[in-house]
């Protein structure tokens, strides 16, 4: 068994979790009544949301307090970039709707949500995340109000005496080695995630939606295989392709299972640290990426808008298109200030055509449906480009 046990350690994370995947389709294929295996899923996605609060914060506050005067970080380049991938995401999703138009069999079901009335309403929220109480925002995983006190915290600390410091630094250091021991159960989760994804949603609901979905998920390959790439070499004036596939497969795969860009968190900072980047930089970008860099949520956004509006056969001119992108763009980056995310804000991008609330809601509904790999394939692309631009950002600075 040690023998069992020291073999399967050797075997690198990519490897173990396509183990897992594996192992959950054989399970869910042969015992589908099996539930307890997708426990295993359950408690993989709740013990990364659990840690990664506390995580973001002692990461933070450590890297900002322990911060040398003069050493640079590369937050500026970094948020340019995480605002041009997702306005290109918003714009190339609303090209794809005029070359490939997609109608809807609308729905309902979705009655009883509350989207929000406006914009305004989208970033208030999201600004008043920023001055949530300490706790709260530990409770409710509120990562731009957990940010705003581990930076106030940090700046703070920054004269406070080295023992100080040094203890921050060792509950830094703590916690991720938690994050390690669970990261290292990734397997075993991703396993009961893909079990319990089959056995409980299976797919034949989608095969009406498909041609909805193919002009989702090609849109967000395309963004994560052109786009994206082309940005980097821009950047980094080098080969992409080895930085997008490495991001992909160490991020994006955990982070299709989890659909949880919170719960990758870890995973994320993880990779950066695989990587070789500065500390002082992933610590904050990779939370705060999880809170704005969204491009899969403005590429939902505005397909499912203007699949709407050829629905209704509405005129749609290009003014109006490239308000669109903007608005999906802007809309994509407040998405988690808004429960229900990139789908809640799908009635504030169809109110831009004059369409009824009943009817957007409808489309809601229609989103809802389509979730299970819509919502899989918008978190793999967000996630996996938090590492990809924060790399390129240091990259680039080196060059």
């Amino acid at each position: 068994m040690k023998t069992l046990i020291h073999n399967w350690n050797r075997l690198s994370l990519v490897t173990r979790i396509f183990i897992g995947i594996v192992a959950g389709i054989i399970l869910a294929l042969s015992i589908p009544n099996a539930a307890v295996i997708g426990i295993f899923g359950s408690l993989f996605v709740s013990a990364l949301k659990a840690v990664a609060p506390v995580l973001v914060l002692l990461l933070v506050m450590s890297a900002i307090s322990n911060h040398k005067k003069g050493t640079q970080t590369n937050m500026r380049t970094i948020i340019y970039l995480y605002g041009l991938s997702t306005f290109l995401a918003g714009l190339i999703a609303v090209i794809a709707s005029f070359i490939f138009p997609v109608s809807l069999s609308l729905v309902k079901g979705a009655e009883d949500l509350t989207p929000p009335e406006g914009i305004a309403e989208v970033l208030e929220t999201l600004l008043f995340q920023v001055f949530d109480n300490p706790i709260n925002a530990l409770m409710n995983a509120n990562y731009i109000g957990i940010l705003a006190w581990a930076v106030l915290l940090g700046v703070a600390l920054k004269n406070a005496n080295d023992n100080t410091k040094t203890l921050l630094s060792n509950f830094s250091d703590a916690v991720s080695q938690i994050v390690k021991w669970v990261i290292n159960l990734a397997p075993l989760g991703i396993m009961g995630l893909v079990f319990d994804s089959i056995t409980t949603n299976g797919l034949s609901t989608l095969l009406e939606y498909g041609k909805l979905l193919l002009l989702l998920i090609g849109c967000m390959l395309f963004i994560a295989l052109v786009a994206n790439p082309l940005i980097v070499y821009l950047a980094i004036r080098r080969n992409p392709y080895p930085l997008v596939f490495s991001c992909l497969k160490e991020s994006g795969i955990t982070a299709f299972f989890t659909r949880s860009s919170a719960a990758n968190i870890p995973i994320n900072m993880r990779l950066c640290e695989k990587l070789g980047l500065n500390k002082d930089t992933y610590s904050v970008s990779i939370p705060l990426g999880a809170t704005i860099n969204m491009a899969g949520a403005a590429v939902t956004i505005s397909v499912l808008t203007l699949a709407t509006v050829h629905t209704l056969g509405i005129e749609v001119d290009f003014g109006t298109a490239l308000i669109l992108t903007i608005l999906s763009a802007v809309a994509a980056a407040g998405a988690s200030g808004v429960a229900g995310g990139s789908l809640l804000l799908i009635p504030l991008a169809c109110s831009l055509f004059g369409i009824p609330n009943e009817i957007a809601i409808q489309v809601v509904g229609v989103g809802f449906i389509i979730g299970v790999l819509q919502d899989s394939f918008e978190t793999a692309l967000n996630s996996s480009s938090d590492v990809l631009f924060t790399a390129t950002a240091e990259y680039a600075k080196r060059t």
